[in-house]
């Protein structure tokens, strides 16, 4: 069995052919990175190191005009994973989920699997208080919570924030709603929109299944 993987091999095989688009040499590369002049060329051509440190990407990737992401080395699983997405020592991998929130009629849900990450340094999302929320991002349909969020907006929904009032995400029976909570009678629940036209929603608590709190919103202008 070989005993490095097929993305290491893959991204010593990008790290050539990047270089040799770019009209450099992996000699020069390592000069730049402080290394003796066959240093990459040993990458490359027999996996040692076997994986390239942080620094020493960023060095390359900056040099080439690339991003980091495009010469990672580390395979499938070799990062922290977390619900939210896959962590490295400086960016978190938000998953978007092909659940579209409806601010309007309901949208019926559909598997969880993501079709796409957004990438968020961990800085950021520290700045924006959300680090170490259990983020999912998924789209707005429909006009109920305008001028708040409109329709084609993209929601960040932290799962770890189901309880207390705000903007939720929430599921009522297979349709997914994105809703002002507020409590109201004991054991009862209002959904309340954004756009006066519609009229809040009273259910009893065991109706509404709250998903996760809206955070962050983003959209074209």
């Amino acid at each position: 069995m070989d005993p490095i993987g097929k993305s290491e091999r893959a991204a010593r095989a990008r790290l050539q052919d990047t270089a040799r688009d770019r009209g450099t040499s992996l000699a020069a590369l390592s000069r730049i990175l402080g290394r003796n002049a066959a240093y990459l060329q040993q990458y490359v051509a027999r996996g040692s190191p076997r994986h390239l440190d942080e620094p020493d990407l960023r060095k390359i990737a900056e040099f080439l005009g690339v991003s980091v992401r495009t010469l990672e080395t580390r395979e499938p699983g070799s990062e922290a994973v977390s619900q939210s997405g896959v962590i490295s020592e400086d960016w978190i991998e938000v998953r978007r989920l092909p659940l579209d929130a409806s601010a309007g009629p309901g949208s019926f849900s559909a598997q969880e699997i993501s079709f796409d990450v957004y990438r968020f340094s961990r800085r950021w999302l520290r700045e924006m208080g959300l680090e170490g929320a259990d983020l999912s991002a998924i789209r707005v349909e429909g006009d109920s919570m305008e001028p708040l969020l409109r329709s084609g907006d993209e929601i960040f929904v932290d799962r770890n924030k189901r309880a207390g009032e705000g903007i939720h995400v929430v599921r009522i029976g297979d349709a997914l709603h994105v809703k002002q909570v507020h409590a109201s009678a004991p054991g009862r629940i209002k959904l309340i929109s954004a756009n006066e036209a519609y009229a809040p929603i009273e259910l009893a608590r065991g109706e509404v299944e709250i998903i996760g709190r809206v955070v962050w919103k983003g959209g074209r202008m």
